[in-house]
């Protein structure tokens, strides 16, 4: 959905009114007239599905006891976060953002653990290495270039989802659960591997069998 520059002559009231409410929902006044326009015309704003998928992962988490929705910090972000059962208490930090253009992707994910530990973050940057190598095994067939949009950097792992390569999975309803299922596929696998983290050979063929499980159910890679 393309956008280009208007000029518009607004009473200055109504100028007010608009910046005060468009502070309030967190946007800004360009797109809120747009927003307003479009619903008056049933035309659906770029702000709009994105909304429609962040609503399809807040209702995923609402209830659950693992993860939790811990803001959206806008029209294009979404924080969440996950309390893994291990020492020094990390947070796991999930920061979900989608893009209003899609061409090849439609977000990204970025992960990052609540900590200031040195042995803490040489494991995690481990388990982000084994993800990354189980991704590139499994799934890279289906990435342009055949390469999986993924980089580990900082203690730090940022995931791009590529749009569904299906017309008919490009929905906003698929393409939000799609990201919900790798989403609680991740945090599960990323305890999974903490549990056994004494054995290192265990950890990764406990994760690899859970990630193959992931694999088998999900019938969108993204």
């Amino acid at each position: 959905m393309g956008k280009s520059v208007y000029s518009l002559v607004l009473i200055d009231e109504l100028v007010e009114k608009i910046d005060k409410e468009a502070y309030l929902l967190n946007t800004n006044r360009s797109n809120l007239i747009n927003r307003i326009i479009a619903e008056h015309f049933s035309v659906a704003t770029p702000e709009q599905e994105l909304k429609e998928i962040f609503d399809i992962v807040e209702n995923t988490f609402r209830d659950t006891e693992d993860l939790k929705v811990k803001a959206k910090q806008s029209d294009a972000t979404m924080a969440l976060h996950s309390a893994l059962k291990y020492k020094y208490n990390p947070t796991i930090r999930y920061a979900l953002e989608l893009y209003k253009e899609r061409e090849e992707t439609v977000g990204e994910l970025k992960v990052s653990f609540r900590t200031q530990n040195q042995h803490l973050i040489s494991d995690i940057t481990t388990f982000f290495m084994i993800w990354a190598k189980m991704e590139k095994k499994y799934i890279e067939k289906y990435f342009p270039e055949k390469k999986v949009l993924l980089q580990i950097k900082d203690g730090k792992l940022v995931r791009k989802f590529i749009v569904p390569k299906e017309e008919k999975n490009r929905t906003n309803d698929k393409i939000g659960k799609a990201i919900t299922r790798y989403i609680e596929s991740l945090d599960r696998i990323i305890k999974l591997y903490f549990r056994n983290i004494d054995d290192l050979n265990l950890a990764k063929e406990e994760m690899e069998k859970a990630y193959i499980e992931y694999l088998n159910k999900e019938k969108i890679v993204i």
